[in-house]
């Protein structure tokens, strides 16, 4: 496993509490290429983590796997744990998006309060980025007020109806 994170000088150190503030929330993307939602959890050759918030989104990491499933759904040897190493790269973020992400798979990243999202078709990480922006600055639908109020445990973000 090989992580890739961004440094900015500038912000470095003022940004990692700023994400557990106001609506903030990690965010990974199950990815071939960094650009596009394209992968299966399993076959994801990368996850792209993004910090997103009302104003906007960064990218935080990106994770790549050496060893990946060819997808076809058959799994990998008895014994075999291609699954702990992606479970514990998602710590940290409330959303996963993915095609696809077998039971076993989806039951560790629901253990560990992150909410698997499964898109029909791949689709440009900057769309979907949008779309969730989107959302946070309206009324977020309630799976997100859920991944919201796991991802900001302190903050008082869901309507009083919520609670």
């Amino acid at each position: 496993m090989l992580k890739l994170r961004l440094v900015d000088a500038d912000a470095g150190l003022a940004l990692a509490p700023a994400a557990k503030q106001g609506g903030h929330m990690k965010v990974a993307f199950a990815t071939q290429d960094l650009h596009t939602l394209d992968a299966h959890f399993g076959g994801a050759r990368n996850l792209a983590i993004y910090d997103v918030s009302p104003e906007g989104h960064r990218f935080l990491e990106a994770v790549r796997f050496d060893e990946v499933s060819n997808q076809d759904g058959v799994h990998a040897d008895e014994g075999h744990d291609r699954l702990s190493a992606r479970v514990e790269a998602l710590q940290g973020c409330a959303l996963l998006f993915v095609l696809a992400i077998g039971g076993p798979a989806a039951a560790r990243v629901v253990g560990n309060k992150i909410h698997p999202v499964k898109l029909p078709r791949p689709e440009p990480i900057g769309d979907i980025l949008e779309r969730i922006r989107i959302m946070l600055n309206g009324t977020p639908p309630p799976w997100l007020r859920k991944a919201l109020k796991s991802a900001t445990p302190d903050q008082d973000f869901l309507d009083e109806d919520d609670k």
